[in-house]
């Protein structure tokens, strides 16, 4: 995998440890921070299914650095595609049902990182 791809998977996949950790662990501070449209009153109420949201985000993170630990260069490279898909498809998903900004914040880093795979 070209060194391109892999510090654009290593970025991603900092990024979802980051969501991961304000889901699980900060949702009622940091999560108001993010989610400045959310009823504040309702980041209690919500806090479980958040954490939930969180751990799959460590989830996709986790393969994602699993893929840069990989040695064999095609199953780094198919293990790395597979999470990026992933991360595509949900940041997708949030464009639609959530916001915008997820589009930006997920899709497009995932769909570079699939192209620079996919060209190298």
């Amino acid at each position: 995998m070209l060194l391109a791809a892999k510090i654009i998977v290593a970025l991603i996949a900092l990024l979802h440890l980051y969501i991961m950790w304000f889901e699980m662990f900060a949702w009622e501070t940091k999560g108001r921070k993010v989610f400045r449209q959310f009823p504040k009153e309702l980041f209690p109420k919500t806090k479980v299914m958040a954490a939930n949201q969180g751990l799959y985000n460590g989830f996709l993170a986790a393969g994602l650095i699993w893929s840069l630990l990989i040695k064999d260069t095609i199953w780094q490279e198919n293990i790395a595609l597979f999470f990026l898909a992933c991360v595509a498809v949900a940041g997708l998903y949030g464009a639609y049902s959530a916001s915008k900004k997820i589009l930006y914040v997920q899709f497009i880093p995932a769909s570079i990182g699939i192209a620079l795979i996919l060209l190298s």
